[in-house]
């Protein structure tokens, strides 16, 4: 084992996954609790986001698939069986926003981007564990999202609808969001659950559905794997074609980041490198998991031209800034952990598969920033951002419904794999 690969091992294992098994279990309503101040004040009555939940039974059924302890087992399972318990509208289908601290339903939306990352986490499990209940629900948010959120007229993703998946007037991801139909960040975030969806079915094999057929929980529902494996591919391809043909802006070879339902593109000129950084290991992901090499030669100089313009939010520390608004100039300097963690794996697959020593030199600088800036070694893990001076972000949470063990999960996971 590599000095770098136990260096990535113990923060995912004692930093972060430790945080979270210490202090964000809920053992009285179940769950996991919604959220932590960044001044480390449990707030045990918040809300719980699905987005949350879901990026906790990724995270945690993705660190026991490789690194095997049964406590991550235990913490994926409770996630998973919340998450079909509280979360799954039986109605409607699809998942909720939100939840009060109860699990009782508050926000009944439906954002296709929290469907996805639903869709991640169980598809994760699923993996990990042969769990036929977790793919099944996976394959039918697939259909959910395939069925109210594709645009059979112009292609791609609508943001969101209201619970009956009816026209809803605000799509916005965030508050911090333009309210335009469709984004870069919603269709990046559905063909990542989508990639690993189908890697899912991949690694099952034709032989192993056999026991698919005694998951009897709502039969008359449940979907075949063997049928749905070459839509999800086929979806997964599409999603490629989208990002390559709409979603990437050829002058810059940025991403760009609000559309109207016709790809007109809205919202001002912004750049928001740390997407680019994370889009680009992504989609190079996805074609890699469709395993076409035609797709592959298309793909691999759109992966590197992306990765490369995402250089301009670096800094001589090492960090990444987060994005720009070069309409007005104003650019977000903060060092947020979510860029940080994508740089890292977004560079080191640069250097991965193309060899490219800058890269790595930029893949290393980053890892140093983190372990010296974000990582937080008395309380666990990691501090939202800290500004260009060096000073801490505590206005923002600890743990909450967008600080998530998962960006940074993720990127232990993927270099402790890619180490190996």
């Amino acid at each position: 084992m590599s000095t770098l690969r136990e260096e990535f091992l113990d923060t995912l294992e004692n930093n972060i996954l430790r945080f979270w098994l210490d202090n964000m279990v809920d053992l009285e309503h179940g769950g996991f609790y919604g959220q932590m101040t960044g001044n480390g004040t449990l707030v045990k009555d918040a809300d719980k986001g699905g987005i949350l939940m879901a990026r906790i039974l990724w995270s945690f059924s993705a660190a026991y698939r490789v690194v095997g302890k049964k406590e991550y087992l235990d913490a994926a399972t409770r996630a998973k069986d919340y998450i079909l318990r509280h979360f799954y509208d039986r109605e409607f289908g699809g998942t909720y926003w939100s939840v009060d601290y109860l699990g009782q339903p508050k926000d009944t939306k439906k954002q296709f981007y929290a469907i996805g990352f639903a869709i991640y986490g169980l598809s994760e499990y699923a993996r990990a564990t042969r769990d036929s209940e977790a793919l099944d629900y996976a394959l039918r948010l697939f259909h959910c999202i395939e069925q109210h959120s594709l645009d059979t007229v112009y292609n791609g993703y609508i943001e969101a609808s209201t619970r009956e998946w009816g026209e809803i007037a605000d799509m916005r991801l965030s508050e911090l969001d333009a309210n335009y139909p469709k984004s870069q960040n919603t269709h990046l975030h559905i063909i990542e659950p989508y990639t690993n969806l189908l890697r899912c079915l991949r690694e099952w094999g034709d032989n192993d559905y056999s026991d698919y057929s005694n998951y009897n929980a709502d039969s008359d529902n449940s979907i075949s794997p063997v049928a749905m494996l070459p839509r999800v591919e086929a979806a997964v391809r599409n999603l490629i074609h989208i990002f390559t043909h709409h979603i990437l802006n050829p002058a810059t070879h940025h991403l760009d980041l609000f559309f109207e339902n016709d790809w007109t593109r809205g919202g001002g000129a912004l750049e928001s490198y740390g997407h680019d950084i994370e889009c680009s290991w992504l989609i190079h992901e996805a074609a890699l998991v469709v395993g076409d090499p035609l797709l592959l030669k298309e793909v691999e100089p759109i992966v590197r031209m992306v990765a490369k313009a995402s250089e301009k939010g670096l800094n001589a520390d090492g960090s990444m800034v987060h994005e720009a608004n070069l309409d007005t100039g104003y650019v977000d300097t903060d060092r947020h952990w979510w860029v940080q963690a994508e740089a890292v794996v977004g560079f080191y697959n640069i250097y991965q598969y193309f060899g490219d020593e800058e890269a790595y030199q930029h893949f290393m600088d980053c890892w140093t920033y983190i372990k010296d800036n974000l990582i937080d070694r008395e309380g666990g893990e990691w501090w939202w951002s800290r500004d260009p001076e060096g000073n801490i972000n505590r206005r923002d949470d600890k743990a909450g419904f967008w600080k998530c063990p998962y960006h940074n999960s993720r990127m232990c996971l993927e270099l402790i794999e890619r180490l190996s």
